[in-house]
């Protein structure tokens, strides 16, 4: 583990975006892959306690996305970071983006069963503002591109 990677680790912000992360593909797992073995995840963020004292149970292969997802909110060279789908800088190799965006469709619904009903309702109004602003500018650039 480097000391970047705990240093910002330690940004509250940094801590709430991985322990949701971590929930989410908490939700995908118990749903997807019941039939494998799960167990607490080891990470590198689970190692810095972000986890308190349950890291989630996660299959090997969520785990490795987890792990992966950890050090992209980590080193995310925004600030304040915008939703993934609405940055303009693309951190994920394109599978691991791919599997993120399958792993939220399914989870992002679901995880208003699971403690996260006030951040849903924050992601809607936040996602409804960045296309608002997406049609202002691409209405400013057509108005501009007519004189």
């Amino acid at each position: 583990m480097t000391q970047d990677f705990a240093t910002r680790m330690g940004d509250a912000r940094v801590r709430k975006d991985t322990k949701m992360l971590a929930d989410f593909i908490g939700i995908y797992c118990r749903a997807n892959h019941a039939d494998r073995e799960r167990t607490p995840a080891q990470t590198e963020a689970a190692s810095l306690g972000v986890y308190g004292r349950k890291p989630p149970a996660l299959c090997a292969e969520c785990a490795a996305h987890l792990e992966y997802g950890e050090k992209r909110r980590a080193f995310c060279p925004k600030d304040p970071k915008p939703f993934c789908a609405h940055c303009d800088v693309h951190c994920y190799r394109n599978s691991e983006a791919e599997w993120q965006r399958q792993m939220m469709r399914f989870s992002g619904p679901r995880s208003m069963l699971h403690g996260h009903a006030i951040d849903g309702v924050r992601h809607a109004l936040e996602a409804r503002k960045y296309r608002r602003n997406d049609r202002r500018a691409s209405s400013a650039e057509t108005t501009r591109a007519d004189r």
